[in-house]
């Protein structure tokens, strides 16, 4: 092995050891940054090395190179400018789309190798043909997947699920000449025979994601993830890049893990989930009616006494903080609880919002001190000593029809907001959740719903606060 070999493989390993160590720095909040700016380091090493090879080779001609630099500033761009102007929000509906374009990147490498081999009189190795169809598969699942669950993000697709007459038979369909054409491929190579993988792989993507509610995207992004890893690490093998194949074996690993304990969260197997999406369960309508009662509503004014005159104040944020952009607007109500002395924390539900640790994400942003958010098992044995529980937006994780059988999300851990003295629900109206249900919690006596934008109703109340302590 030549020097400037030697050189590269040093680079690489010293790419991949970047990797292993900023994801072991992700584990804790006070690390994360760091562990980031690490990783990105590790990845600015692997594309120079990567860039060395090439030029060293001197294969690329000029208009590859403007090809290859116009597609490097366009993305680079494009990355920047998400970066600066997308609203937390949508970061899930962005996060898909990385899936999307991470997921078909990896299938165009693989494609484009076999091609190049398929052209020459001794046609692709065996192994090089079965890591570039897991490549394919993978990749064109996880691209056309992440599509369908952006747009029911974005909601240019029906959050609920999506089905039509023969969609099972057309799922099992593409997975079959899938399958089938895989095998062929195997023995005998054929370029044709590729495009008909790809075709059915994206099939399935689209008949995957599509029956699946809105309720479960947290663990589908989680699930897209891990694949896009997946597929990055076969493209790996394709071209003998073992630095790629670390870096996707570490995203795939990473969001496998994190599938299984969004699944765990939800009390549901992955099985279930991609089966079929929340509301579609067995215990129908019916089943969904829980205790009756009536909804009182609250003012500024009374919800503020109660916050004011309170000992300890539980904050259970969801999706309508972060559909308000409240995330600021509740940092400055609990800084002036804080301020008289009133003991604030924040209970974070592990798939409260549309991706995993949206909420985190999101308070973190409000500079909200990260010992403050508790997650669902620390938090639960504190309601009873909570005076008020304000609960923003969360329903599903939130209702205790969960705890009963025959509803859609029997089974769930849900947060035990219901055994707080008091509890205030800000939220714009009485709408169900994902789950299609109505949120028992919302006729508990103890309850009184504050009606409104979170935004606003928070503004109201620290105003009202400030009267008080005034």
């Amino acid at each position: 092995m030549s020097t400037f070999n030697w050189i590269i493989q040093l680079v690489y390993v010293a790419a991949a050891s970047c990797f292993v160590l900023g994801l072991h720095l992700m584990n804790t909040p006070a690390t994360a940054r760091r562990g980031n700016q690490l990783s990105t380091g590790g990845m600015v090493a692997a594309i120079a090395a990567t860039l060395a090879i090439i030029i060293h080779a001197g294969t690329i001609s000029a208009t590859g190179w403007i090809v290859m630099l116009a597609g490097g500033l366009l993305g680079g761009g494009a990355g920047l400018y998400a970066a600066r102007t997308v609203q937390m929000t949508a970061m899930p509906q962005l996060v898909s789309i990385f899936n999307a374009v991470g997921g078909g990147a990896a299938a165009l490498v693989a494609i484009h190798d076999y091609i190049n081999l398929a052209g020459r009189a001794a046609g692709p190795a065996e192994s090089i043909t079965i890591t570039t169809l897991l490549d394919v598969l993978i990749g064109a699942v996880t691209f056309s997947g992440s599509i369908i669950a952006a747009g029911k993000l974005q909601g240019l697709i029906s959050a609920a699920p999506v089905t039509f007459p023969g969609s099972r038979v057309i799922n099992m369909a593409a997975a079959a000449i899938a399958a089938a054409a895989s095998v062929y491929l195997i023995v005998t190579p054929s370029v044709p025979m590729l495009l008909v993988v790809i075709a059915a792989a994206l099939v399935f993507g689209v008949t995957m994601v599509l029956p699946i509610g809105g309720a479960d995207m947290p663990v589908v992004i989680s699930l897209l993830n891990a694949f896009t890893g997946t597929a990055v690490a076969m493209a790996g093998f394709v071209i003998g890049n073992w630095a790629l194949i670390i870096a996707g074996a570490l995203v795939g690993a990473s969001g496998g893990i994190l599938t299984k304990l969004m699944a765990d969260a939800m009390n549901r197997s992955l099985g279930n989930i991609m089966i079929g999406g929340f509301g579609t369960g067995d215990g129908g309508a019916a089943a969904a009616l829980g205790p009756g009662g009536d909804v009182r509503s609250i003012a500024a004014d009374d919800a503020a006494i109660q916050l004011a005159y309170a000992q300890k104040v539980i904050i259970v944020p969801g999706y309508g903080l972060a559909a308000a952009q409240a995330q600021h607007a509740v940092a400055e109500l609990a800084g002036v609880l804080e301020e008289r002395g009133i003991e604030v924390s924040y209970a974070i539900h592990p798939v409260a919002g549309r991706m995993p640790g949206h909420m985190n994400v999101l308070l973190a942003e409000a500079n909200v001190p990260y010992p403050l958010l508790k997650e669902m098992d620390e938090i639960n044995p504190e309601f009873p000593r909570a005076d008020v529980a304000l609960v923003i937006g969360a329903n599903d994780v939130t209702n205790p029809a969960a705890r009963r059988a025959g509803t859609a999300i029997s089974g769930m851990p849900i947060l035990d907001v219901d055994h707080a003295k008091s509890i205030i629900v800000i939220k714009r109206s009485m709408a169900s959740g994902y789950a299609g249900i109505d949120n028992e919690l919302y006729v508990n006596p103890k309850t009184s719903m504050f009606f409104g934008d979170a935004k606003t109703a928070l503004t109201e109340l620290t105003a009202a606060v400030k009267t008080l302590v005034a």
